[in-house]
């Protein structure tokens, strides 16, 4: 078997935005805030759905008021994760060209609730041998648990792993891991994070993934 691939979420396989701004912004209308830029919601992805709720309605991440805020931000994206996301462009045919070669992994901070419920949505949660969402493990990306998680899930050392992903949360978790780190422009957060976080290798695009890949092997 080829070395594993594990994949980010939101910004790399998906196109999520919309739908998760629009839950952030329900949030902030449920506070009696106004809704905000669409720019301003995304630059708060990443790093699971209690810091992007934090955010938006300008708290402290370990403020008691967040997890009332949060529940209803998990209740009204969960009933609509897929009401505008798809798949971004060439992700379905990079997962068949990778698969059944190498085993796919999924690494993403987002919930398992709201995880699970744009994978099948999508129809592609079987596509993957191992996921691990946010709260599965006791720290999530840029910590190395959860690329670690993924690794004893799928009987490989963690150095064997490829995480690819559009944030500095993916390229700082597979650092930390020592797995390679393979970064992919044009995701939702701004490329200028991506980029400073130094990847291993930056792609322009996913679809030039498994060619990379195969001078990799």
């Amino acid at each position: 078997m080829k070395r594993p691939v594990v994949f980010d979420l939101d910004g790399t396989l998906v196109d999520s935005r919309q739908d998760i701004v629009a839950a952030a912004n329900y949030v902030r209308t449920q506070a009696g805030l106004e809704p905000l830029p669409i720019a301003v919601v995304s630059g708060f992805v990443g790093d699971g759905a209690r810091y992007l709720i934090a955010h938006v309605l300008d708290l402290e991440v370990g403020d008691a008021s967040v997890q009332e805020h949060l529940d209803v931000f998990l209740d009204f994206y969960a009933a609509h994760a897929v009401d505008h996301t798809t798949l971004m462009p060439g992700a379905s045919e990079v997962m068949d060209a990778l698969a059944p070669a190498r085993a796919l992994g999924l690494c993403t901070n987002k919930s398992r609730r709201t995880t699970l419920c744009v994978l099948d949505g999508l129809g592609i949660t079987e596509r993957f041998s191992a996921i691990v969402a946010g709260g599965d493990t006791a720290q999530n990306k840029p910590h190395p648990a959860p690329l670690l998680y993924i690794a004893e899930r799928l009987g490989v050392p963690a150095p064997e792993l490829v995480m690819v992903g559009d944030g500095p949360q993916d390229i700082l978790a597979a650092r930390a891991a020592g797995a390679l780190g393979i970064g992919v422009r044009g995701g939702i957060l701004p490329f200028e994070r991506l980029a400073a976080a130094s990847p291993d290798v930056l792609l322009d695009d996913l679809s030039e993934l498994p060619a990379f890949l195969q001078g990799l092997d």
